[in-house]
């Protein structure tokens, strides 16, 4: 998935996964994914898909601070 979000490319088939977290069982329809990833510039972006009533119902990409990156890797990468 490809993104422009303030003149800044996000695009998960370029930049680099550093981890991912599921919540829930694959099928549920409130079963989520979150992948994070980091560009070629340092810029970070949590990547959502999920189940029809899941907050990622649609697929979706949101950018994050490199401390809010770093606070979601300490929260789902331990």
């Amino acid at each position: 998935m490809k993104v422009i979000i303030r003149k800044k490319t996000y695009d998960t088939d370029v930049d680099t996964k550093l981890g991912a977290k599921s919540f829930g069982e694959f099928g549920q329809a409130d079963g989520y994914e979150e992948q994070l990833f980091v560009t070629a510039d340092g810029g970070h972006f949590l990547y959502g898909i999920g189940g029809p009533s899941s907050p990622y119902a649609e697929p979706q990409i949101n950018s994050l601070s490199k401390v809010k990156a770093e606070a979601w890797k300490k929260e789902n990468m331990a």
